[in-house]
């Protein structure tokens, strides 16, 4: 009998980051364009988060939209 190769398994994601179709390795360079201070991910809303700038970056397509103009303003 010849052992005819199976096909690959898909993983599961590695983080929530990807499930939205963010690359994780991205996310692990991005920072503030503004403080350049480290982002926190924000999976229910979809974006990128500087507390020291109070500000959320949108996520659109997969796309860290990294313009303070964009940006939504937080009160934390």
């Amino acid at each position: 009998m010849t052992d005819t190769p199976s096909e690959p398994q898909e993983s599961a994601p590695r983080s929530a980051a990807e499930c939205a179709g963010v690359d994780p390795r991205l996310l692990e360079i991005l920072v503030c364009p503004l403080t350049k201070t480290t982002l926190r991910y924000d999976r229910e809303r979809n974006e990128l988060v500087s507390l020291a700038a109070h500000l959320a970056f949108p996520i659109r397509d997969g796309i860290p939209i990294m313009l303070p103009e964009e940006a939504r303003r937080i009160d934390e």
